[in-house]
């Protein structure tokens, strides 16, 4: 009996710390995203080669996360919501890891656009960067708790950070129209910007997962709320 009981207290610990490693994870792909738009923003293109070299942390960390979830499907079983949170972590490790790569991509971007003179003042990409982190932290805090509420407001996001996406190409292409030579500069702006709304995109793929977890229905496929 004492060995079952030390058996399922282990088995709840590697649950517990596959929850926090993914915090961690997150706060990481946070960061990332900070210090790429940070790197543009400020003209500071030794913070975007940090994020560049950082980005290792973040694919070890998916990787011992993944590798950890499995160990625990092949060894422990689980079954039910338990599973579901297995392969939900998965998926969710996935997409964190995707954004680190974005954050990358951005910050490559800024690393060729600091290098020639500014075409237009950083507005509203700085504004996605403040919705597209906190999607990222409620999208977590929505899969710690199991949270549809927070979970649907992440999806809802998305559609505003779609909205600022499309409002930035608009507004670049009539500084291409009108100058040819602002044409490669506003090439790699709008891909700054299509990085952000695919970091979003991956944000709203957590809670997404978060719905299937918690009602074991899948949403991605779905424009409504989780909960209509």
């Amino acid at each position: 009996m004492e060995e079952k009981r030390h058996t399922s207290l282990h088995y709840d610990q590697e649950l517990q710390e596959i929850k926090n490693d993914l915090i961690y994870l997150g706060v990481l792909t946070e960061k990332a995203i900070q210090q790429a738009m940070s790197s543009l923003s400020d003209r500071n293109s030794d913070i975007a080669r940090k994020v560049i070299e950082e980005d290792n942390d973040i694919d070890r960390l998916d990787t011992d996360i993944e590798e950890r979830c499995i160990k625990i499907l092949a060894l422990r079983q689980p079954a039910a919501i338990d599973l579901r949170f297995i392969t939900t972590a998965i998926k969710i490790t996935g997409h964190l890891e995707r954004i680190g790569d974005m954050a990358v991509n951005i910050a490559e971007k800024a690393l060729q656009l600091n290098e020639e003179p500014q075409l237009k003042p950083y507005i509203d990409l700085p504004r996605m960067t403040d919705l597209v982190c906190p999607m990222i932290k409620d999208a977590l805090d929505s899969f710690i708790r199991s949270d549809l509420q927070m979970a649907e407001k992440v999806r809802q996001t998305e559609q505003v950070v779609d909205d600022l996406n499309e409002q930035i190409f608009r507004e670049l292409l009539t500084f291409m129209m009108e100058d040819s030579g602002s044409i490669h500069r506003a090439l790699l702006i709008m891909q700054v910007s299509k990085n952000m709304e695919r970091i979003a995109d991956h944000a709203k793929g957590i809670a997404d997962m978060v719905a299937y977890m918690v009602t074991g229905l899948c949403v991605r496929h779905q424009t409504c709320g989780v909960n209509e």
